[in-house]
Formats: C-alpha cells, sequence, structure tokens
C-alpha cells in the first residue's frame, strides 16, 4: 500500500497547489515531506504463457489480484503506448489484448471508470486504430470504459521544486487527477534509450517539446515519473520489438517473448524487462538514475518474485 499512499499524497498536494497558486503563478509540486516510497522489499511478478488473458491473469493474482491496487469506486487511468501507426504484431504498441484483459480486471475490481490515452507520435486516430486498443474498447461496450484523444487544454504546467533536468513542465491533468494510475507499456528497442519501458512511456502524459527531453533523458525521466506516480506498471513482453525502435515496423525484428512483468515497483519492473534483450539494470543510465533518486528498486536483492 505504500506506492498507494504516494500517489494519493502527491495528488492532494496538486490539489492543494492548483487551488492554492496566484494568479499568473505556477502551482507548485514540493514532495519533500514524503518519506521514501522503497521500503524493504517489492514485489514483482513475471509469468510466461501464449494465453494472453490467462497471462494477464495469473501475473496480476501473483500480486494478489487487481483489487489489490484498485478500490471499488475509484477513477482509473490505463496508460498503453499507442504512439505509432503500427499494427500488433509489429510490437510497436501494447498489445490490445493485454490491455483488454487488464480494464476487465479493474472493472472487476470495482473501478468507477477507466480512462485510456496517450499522447502519440504518429497522427493519433491511425494509431488509435492501427493499435488496435480504440476497436478493442468500443468493443467492451462498457460506460465505464472511455479512450479518447489528448485535449490540449487538459495541460497543465507545474513547477516541480525537487526537478533536477526539468523545475517546470506542462503535464495531463487527467492523468494526475485518476486515483489510480497503470502504466502499461510495451517492453521494446530505442534507438536513442536502447530500450523504452514504464519509466519511457510515461512522457505520454505530458506537454510540451518532448524531443528536448532527450539531451538529458535519465534526469528528466526521474523528474516525470516523481509526477506521475504509477500504482502499477505491467510491462507488456508478449513479443519485443529487439531493433528499429521505438517505430519498428519489420517483423523480422520482432521476438515472441510471451511474457508479462509486474509489479508496483516501476524501477523493479523496468530492471528485470533488460534482461529480455540480455541487458542488464546498470546497463540504462534511466534505470539507474531513477533508483538513486528513490523511485525504487533496482538491486535484485531487494526483490521478491512472487
Amino acid at each position: 500500500m505504500t506506492s498507494i499512499d504516494r500517489r494519493a499524497f502527491i495528488r492532494n498536494t496538486l490539489r492543494c497547489a492548483f487551488a492554492g497558486a496566484a494568479f499568473g503563478a505556477l502551482p507548485l509540486l514540493d514532495i519533500s515531506a514524503l518519506a521514501s516510497p522503497v521500503q524493504g522489499k517489492v514485489r514483482l511478478a513475471r509469468r510466461q504463457s501464449s494465453d494472453i488473458e490467462e497471462l494477464v491473469s495469473q501475473t496480476l493474482s501473483a500480486l494478489g489480484g487487481m483489487e489489490s491496487f484498485v478500490r471499488p469506486g475509484e477513477t482509473v487511468v490505463i496508460k498503453p503506448n499507442i504512439g505509432w501507426d503500427r499494427t500488433p504484431e509489429t510490437a510497436a504498441n501494447t498489445h490490445p489484448l493485454v490491455v483488454r484483459a487488464l480494464i476487465e480486471h479493474c472493472l472487476e475490481a470495482g473501478a468507477k471508470s477507466v480512462d485510456l490515452f496517450d499522447r502519440s507520435c504518429n497522427d493519433p486516430r491511425r494509431c488509435y486504430v492501427s493499435s488496435g486498443i480504440e476497436e478493442m474498447v468500443r468493443g467492451l461496450k462498457s460506460d465505464r470504459v472511455r479512450i479518447s484523444h489528448m485535449d490540449r487544454r487538459a495541460y497543465r504546467e507545474i513547477a516541480i521544486r525537487s526537478g533536477v533536468e526539468l523545475q517546470r513542465w506542462p503535464f495531463y491533468q487527467p492523468a494526475l487527477d485518476a486515483d489510480r494510475y497503470i502504466n502499461v507499456p510495451v517492453a521494446k528497442h530505442h534507438g536513442l534509450s536502447t530500450l523504452t519501458l514504464g519509466l519511457k512511456n510515461t512522457m505520454g502524459v505530458i506537454g510540451g517539446n518532448r524531443g528536448v527531453l532527450h539531451r538529458s533523458l535519465p534526469e528528466a525521466l526521474a523528474d516525470i515519473n516523481t509526477v506521475v506516480h504509477s500504482d502499477l506498471t505491467v510491462i507488456d513482453a508478449t513479443r519485443i520489438l529487439v531493433a528499429n525502435g521505438p517505430q519498428g515496423g519489420r517483423l523480422e525484428d520482432v521476438r515472441e517473448a510471451r511474457t508479462l512483468i509486474a509489479s508496483p515497483d516501476i524501477v523493479a519492473a523496468d530492471s528485470e524487462a533488460t534482461r529480455l534483450f540480455d541487458l542488464e539494470p546498470h546497463d540504462l543510465p534511466m534505470i539507474t538514475v531513477a533508483a538513486r533518486r528513490g523511485l525504487g528498486v533496482m538491486d535484485p536483492a531487494r526483490v521478491e518474485q512472487v
């Protein structure tokens, strides 16, 4: 429950900051009063199956079920990667069947609503369709589930007192306002950052010129994930893109891994996913920086595999 408490603390702090900001001033996020969320061991589940629905169920069950993360009546954001105008078999976006299974578990846990969105790199209309995620959501026919394109009016600039690379940046307010935020990246190669996993997937809920962030990406990602806390990170590695990422497009670059990795600790989840690519967590500066700044655990001795 430590991670849930952390998100509630940040959300409530921001609400007070929004309400109290003087005209023309930025709301200030100061989490210096929040103790480190990383105490003792963190739990992580890794499962493998060719049946995606069963794979999601087994992985969540190992962590105590979705009800361990979503309480009845809560609002939930599920943030998949829908960044590219690519079909599911190319592994550029999160697999729609993984997303569907997670939505269904949230509904069964009693979520009041489940919202999905992503700030895509290609035309969002084409990305939502080609990924198969929009059709999947429509097919659920549930008035508690919504997929929407990002509303440019809904970004809110925030001053970050603890920011190292970013002292101020616009964030998508619906991602901040939700009671729960479930981060669902697809595991894949990235030409600039080696891999893109949970920490980097959160870039899909920020505004501004994201390209400039790659000049000092590890610190920038730590700043972003300080503001947008993931209650649960579920890494889709049912098929992984091992080259020519993040956009991909060649089926010969895709490897079937039939794997799902999930943890309430985003750094632990990302660390585990590096091994799918024959890497170690310390090979990715974004992970070492996030661990050093207290966003999670990369030391395998502090991770309890469940």
